[in-house]
């Protein structure tokens, strides 16, 4: 390659000398970082895409790279109390009567995982206690995120004691025909201590995350069995009440003798491997020479809330019923093996407590119906001498 020079003859450049003549870009310009040439997608935040300035590709700075305003959580995670909904409900501790009433009235804002429509109801569980035996749930409300049950459920045998120790712990959960398990959309958890008795309380609360507890190595995870489980294993842990049941007693003038009525039981102890019983229950009036000393109800099938409504007689003065004890045991009925101890109750004027108070009330009075209520211990009640 030939080029003039200063005296006008011709001189011969090497093609080396040329390329370096003409690729050198002059004073090195510091390289501008890829993240300002790719706009930023951001969940939050309108995509905005700025075309490069070319005086800022041309300044000699080096520039950093943009601030950004720290990105909120995800719905899902916030502490927004309406991220998973709300739940309306209203509770009602009839203290006469001994029960519990919660009437669920609706829920807002539901965020079931997939979009659409959704499929649910509401569960109710009493914490600490046996989980099955406390638990209860309205119908299912189909095809809408904000269901309307207006569903009472009711709690029988439930004290003043428990009112000051139990939770109430409410779950919204989708209905799905597809899975297998109903999936929790949210729950959330009551003090019952904050109950005043005999006065309707209503609520309208944040439904929260569904909480897991870790099972404990006891309980054979090697065997195939999940590190977490509801929350409800710790009602199954505990162990803490057998159950409970509903004795009325009344002296009968007319016919000379006690009616003692089997009204029904509350949140027994499940012996079945399906997690209920098959309840009955056992009378014994001891001591007793007659052959009408022992009675025993029909057995209701799968259930940890039977309903009994039976009455048995028993004759004997008001003298001589004072000297004895009667001795109510609660049973798992089971076919072909022996049938399993739930819980018992012994009343007389040896017991303590309520069981005294219940025998000696209804002796006191004839013709007085005394309804009341006795938690069942672990051991089957003892013969005296």
């Amino acid at each position: 390659m030939a080029c003039t020079g200063p005296a006008g003859g011709r001189q011969r450049v090497s093609m080396q000398e040329h390329m370096a003549i003409d690729v050198s870009p002059g004073p090195i310009q510091p390289i501008r970082l890829i993240s300002d040439y790719f706009p930023h997608f951001y969940p939050f935040l309108e995509p905005v895409l700025h075309a490069p300035d070319p005086q800022a590709m041309l300044a000699p700075a080096i520039h950093s790279a943009p601030q950004l305003q720290p990105s909120p959580e995800p719905e899902g995670d916030s502490d927004d109390c309406t991220a998973l909904g709300t739940l309306e409900f209203t509770l009602l501790f009839d203290a006469d009567n001994s029960t519990l009433h919660c009437t669920a009235h609706r829920a807002k804002g539901l965020k079931p995982p997939a979009s659409g429509s959704v499929d649910t109801y509401v569960k109710a569980n009493l914490l600490p206690g046996a989980s099955k035996a406390s638990q209860l749930r309205t119908r299912t409300v189909r095809g809408t995120r904000g269901p309307v049950w207006e569903e009472t459920l009711t709690y029988h045998g439930f004290t003043l004691q428990d009112a000051g120790r139990k939770t109430l712990r409410l779950c919204v959960y989708e209905d799905s025909r597809l899975r297998r398990r109903a999936a929790p959309l949210g729950e959330l958890r009551v003090p019952l201590r904050k109950l005043v008795p005999n006065r309707a309380r209503s609520f309208d609360i944040c439904l929260e995350k569904r909480r897991l507890t870790k099972r404990p190595k006891s309980l054979d995870t090697a065997r195939g069995m999940s590190l977490y489980k509801e929350e409800e294993m710790e009602a199954e842990l505990s162990g803490e009440e057998r159950g409970r049941i509903l004795l009325s007693l009344c002296y009968s003038s007319q016919r000379g003798g006690l009616l003692v009525g089997v009204l029904r039981c509350a949140h027994l102890a499940p012996m079945d491997a399906n997690g209920y019983s098959d309840p009955f229950v056992r009378l014994f009036l001891h001591p007793s020479s007659g052959k009408k000393s022992k009675y025993k109800t029909s057995v209701r099938r799968k259930t940890l809330n039977p309903e009994f409504n039976e009455e048995f007689f028993y004759a004997g003065h008001r003298e001589e019923l004072a000297q004895k004890a009667l001795l109510v045991s609660v049973w798992d009925y089971d076919l072909g093996t022996a049938d399993d101890f739930i819980g018992g109750v012994q009343l007389s004027s040896r017991a303590s407590g309520e069981r005294l108070h219940h025998w000696r009330e209804c002796l006191s009075r004839s013709d007085r119906r005394l309804e009341l209520w006795h938690l069942l211990d672990s051991v089957p009640p003892q013969l005296g001498d």
